[in-house]
């Protein structure tokens, strides 16, 4: 089984910094999921209020079941951000291991 890589890459206003800040502290303690290994948020190096969060997922099939398993809370806290991220800066990967 392949496991996925899913990433999303934004700019979020100066301004909303730290209030972003404090809102992935909470998520990286709620995101949790069967098959999720791992998710992380980075910043982008020398770019500052650019980050990209990093799910590291074992399979697909726990890919395409993640935004099913979501709480309130995490929903609360995902249309936060979506408040602080700049418009038309949003990008996604997806990428799938391959398999010998």
């Amino acid at each position: 089984m392949s496991k996925v890589i899913f990433s999303i890459r934004y700019n979020v206003f100066p301004e909303k910094r730290e209030e972003y800040l404090d809102v992935i502290r909470e998520l990286k303690n709620l995101v949790k999921a069967e098959g999720l290994e791992n998710y992380s948020v980075y910043e982008l190096k020398n770019k500052q209020n650019n980050f990209e969060e990093v799910y590291i997922f074992k399979t697909q099939e726990a890919f395409e079941n993640f935004d099913d398993n979501q709480d309130e809370r995490t929903d609360i806290l995902m249309t936060k951000l979506s408040d602080m991220i700049k418009e038309q800066t949003t990008q996604y990967t997806t990428l799938v291991e391959v398999n010998n």
